[in-house]
């Protein structure tokens, strides 16, 4: 059988190109992080691809599928997503002015992986946020979450292996198996879990039948190891390829039983049987992605170059000589980190160009390094199909410009960065070479000293700031293996950077739940006994009720993983614990308890509780922070009919009302607590404009507390994201309805006028930008209201360039 041989490059991406689809001989679909999928079309004149841009959004668009013509859609669809968690689903016709035909909202953060079923009955996608959920495409709607537990971190690999399968690969390091004929439960537990040892990130379905592989395995996976494990449907591995050097990001089947892989070590693999029988080195570091057309068996990659290739084994359809040539030439001028190569790079110790003349290779794709005549050190791989040694390279030194390692547990590294995260303790250690990806170091850093992920953007952000203008070796920079896919890549001192990634919309919700309820649980103790003494017994906590808060420090401030917990009886016991002293404990002592309200709302089933006499949690938050009646009164009257009564601002307590706001803020954490907030949108809103006082003849409370100001505008954030998610539904949802809106961008306004703090700032740029980002009638309200001249206000108040960054998107999208 012949070898691939290239048919076209398709250019016009202006980022990596993440993922591929070849749904027809004459079409190609492409997904990339310059925002924009395309749909390539061949001309009539070979090999001419022309592209229309389909969809541009405003992040990186990571993952792709293609739903089969049907009769509705006779073009079939195109199914994409990435760093902005929302699925769209739009015809291969379309452009980007056209609406999408589905928006499909259900994931928190980055979708990584979609796929169809073989009949087009549903979809599949994977997630950063642990989750992988199949949508009925009959519906539009979610028909089934698949259950993931444990610390699964990201679905990086979905595979819809036919019409009641699905297989999903995880950064855990397992394969689930899910069998979906004949249930009817929202939430599916695996049918199969296989362990790999490591980050699952590709599978791949196998032909059956007379050319099925060999070993008889039904699909295959492959990861960050480097190696393609083949397995049966019964969970049974087996057989193994190994071969590729660095991650493994791509695997397709063709028609022929044959196996094609790509990943980080710059290749393309073929695989027969047991075999690689042939090796495409791209100029490029990564292949990100791989397809084949299952009619006419072409391969189709995209790499981190920003480019598309076709390959081909029919001569009729091979480029022209010129074409192959300049392609030929630019992997020979690819320079190769030494790094990527291993330790064994001994430039004292290479072999000369002749050796090649005199050995052949012992397997297709094996790397051979030379002493060039000029000196240099060439990279050179065995083609066994032509029988001789192809220059793939360059190699480059790793070294910083400086010439100096600094040491860090046996290791030598280009910088050792002191990183302060907590006031009063040692700062951590951050190593960083410069031919490493910063995001790559920062995830490492991030998850060695157990930290949240949400300081990946700060720590990133830090290396590259500390690494500008530091060069590798001769002058060349390659960084190297980006195994989390997070982020374009940067090369410290190259100019010009990639595009900053963008901060709108952002989807997912905020919370604050840092905090030191050890602290207030001791205060509640004192004032308990405080009241024991004053004869208040009938308000005093039991024993038995102390016991119940003693038992959720530490654990309660911790937001779920899954949300199909039932919830604590001793967390949901806490909390009525708390309403009670929040509702009749005198005013000045309430604050230690909607301390522990704002940590409680954030656990399953708490934000559904209510009281009789006191209302929902909204109702005892709100009233609990701005009531100062002793107690406050359970009169069933809305908030709104206790603000128009008024409020003394003098004997308002900030911090109370800052722990109102965080309890808002957090209800977002939970099912039940976000349905609750969209239920009662009105009563927050008047809350917010209470504490800002955007009414006339109202003073605004905490104006001065920055933590006042943090949770302010957190708590109109989440209601801009709730608002942004609702109308990009279908059918679309109003429980923030344009009047709400019109006041949420009051309190915005109020806020950036008289505050100058960068994270107020941000956060209050962020809520006008999910407003702005929602567009229809949400954008139009807020250019009715001229919002332009206090945004570019904003913007001048601090010399913060995140600040700068998000208005700029604010006035972009008033354009």
């Amino acid at each position: 059988m012949s070898d691939f041989k290239l048919s076209a490059q398709l250019k016009g991406h202006d980022g990596d190109v993440r993922a591929v689809c070849f749904p027809a001989p004459n079409v190609v679909i492409s997904a990339s992080r310059d925002y924009t999928v395309r749909v390539w079309r061949k001309t009539e004149q070979h090999p001419n691809f022309d592209a229309t841009i389909t969809s541009q959004g405003h992040a990186y668009v990571n993952s792709l599928t293609f739903l089969r013509p049907s009769g509705q859609y006779s073009d079939g669809l195109v199914v994409s997503s990435g760093n902005e968690p929302i699925i769209e689903v739009k015809k291969p016709t379309a452009t980007t002015t056209d609406n999408a035909e589905r928006l499909l909202v259900g994931h928190a953060n980055n979708v990584c992986a979609l796929d169809a079923s073989p009949n087009g009955s549903w979809l599949v996608s994977g997630s950063w946020d642990g989750k992988a959920i199949v949508w009925s495409t009959d519906t539009w709607e979610m028909a089934q979450q698949l259950v993931h537990e444990g610390d699964v971190k990201s679905v990086w690999g979905v595979l819809a292996y036919d019409e009641s399968t699905v297989i999903t690969g995880s950064a855990d390091g397992l394969i689930r198996i899910f069998r979906l004929e004949g249930l009817k439960d929202a939430q599916v537990r695996p049918w199969r879990t296989m362990s790999t040892g490591g980050v699952v990130r590709a599978l791949c379905k196998l032909p059956t039948g007379s050319s099925g592989h060999p070993s008889g395995a039904e699909f295959a996976s492959a990861g960050n190891d480097g190696i393609i494990r083949l397995w049966k449907l019964n969970g049974t591995e087996v057989g193994s390829l190994s071969g590729h050097d660095s991650f493994i990001y791509s695997l397709a089947s063709l028609p022929t039983g044959e196996i094609v892989s790509a990943g980080e070590d710059r290749t393309l693999r073929v695989w027969r049987g047991s075999q690689c029988v042939q090796t495409i080195t791209h100029p490029a570091i990564s292949v990100w992605t791989v397809a084949v057309c299952a009619q006419n068996g072409d391969i189709v990659s995209g790499t981190s170059d920003n480019m598309i290739r076709v390959f081909t084994r029919k001569e009729d359809r091979v480029a022209d000589g010129q074409t192959l040539a300049q392609f030929e030439e630019s992997v020979r001028a690819s320079a190769i980190p030494q790094q990527q190569l291993g330790s064994s790079v001994n430039k004292e110790n290479q072999d000369p160009k002749s050796w090649l003349q005199t050995h052949s290779g012992t397997k297709d794709g094996q790397i051979k390094t030379v002493r060039e005549d000029d000196g240099t050190i060439g990279a050179y791989q065995w083609s066994t199909g032509q029988g001789q040694w192809i220059h793939v390279g360059t190699v480059v030194d790793s070294a910083g410009s400086s010439g100096r390692k600094v040491a860090y547990k046996g290791k030598e590294y280009d910088f050792v960065f002191d990183v302060d995260i907590e006031d009063g303790k040692p700062p951590l250690k951050l190593p960083y070479n410069l031919t490493d990806n910063p995001y790559e170091a920062a995830t490492k850093f991030l998850g060695d000293n157990e930290l949240p992920i949400t300081y990946l953007d700060n720590v990133a952000n830090f290396i590259t700031q500390n690494t500008q203008g530091a060069t590798i070796g001769q002058g060349s920079s390659v960084p190297s293996a980006d195994p989390y896919g997070t982020e374009s890549r940067y090369r410290p001192g190259d100019a010009p950077p990639p595009p900053k990634p963008k901060f709108l919309p952002h989807m997912k919700y905020l919370a604050l739940t840092q905090s030191k309820l050890e602290l207030a649980l001791k205060k509640l103790k004192e004032l308990n006994e405080k009241q024991i003494q004053a004869g208040n017994t009938r308000i005093a906590m039991e024993p038995s009720n102390i016991s119940l808060l003693e038992s959720q420090v530490g654990t309660i401030s911790q937001v779920p993983s899954t949300s199909g917990d039932e919830g604590s009886p001793a967390t949901l016991e806490a909390a009525k614990t708390i309403f009670s002293i929040i509702a009749q404990w005198p005013y000045s002592e309430r604050l230690p308890a909607l301390d522990f309200l704002r940590c409680l709302v954030v656990q399953p089933k708490v934000a559904a509780l209510s009281d009789r006499h006191y209302g929902n949690i909204i109702n005892i938050a709100l009233r609990g922070a701005l009531d100062t009646r002793d107690p406050f009164q359970g009169d069933n009257k809305t908030l709104g009919a206790f603000l128009e009564k008024g409020v003394d601002e003098k004997s308002v307590n900030a911090n109370s009302v800052m722990m109102a706001l965080r309890t808002v803020t957090n209800l977002f954490s939970t099912p039940e607590g976000g349905k609750l907030a969209a239920s009662d949108v009105g009563t927050i809103v008047s809350f917010l404009t209470r504490v800002t006082g955007t009414n006339s003849g109202q003073q605004a409370i905490g104006a001065a507390n920055i933590n006042v100001q943090i949770a302010l505008t957190s708590a109109t954030f989440n209601l801009a994201c709730l608002a942004y998610r609702e109308r990009k539904k279908s059918p679309p949802e109003e429980s923030v309805d344009l009047g709400a809106l019109a006041e949420i961008i009051n309190v915005v306004e109020t806020t950036v006028r008289k505050q100058s703090d960068g994270e107020v700032l941000f956060r209050a740029l962020m809520t006008l930008g999910m407003i702005l980002s929602a567009g229809g009638d949400a954008k139009e309200l807020a250019k009715s209201l001229e919002v332009d001249q206090w945004v570019k206000h904003a913007a001048d108040k601090t010399s913060e360039a995140r600040v700068k960054d998000v208005a700029a998107e604010c006035l972009a999208y008033l354009k």
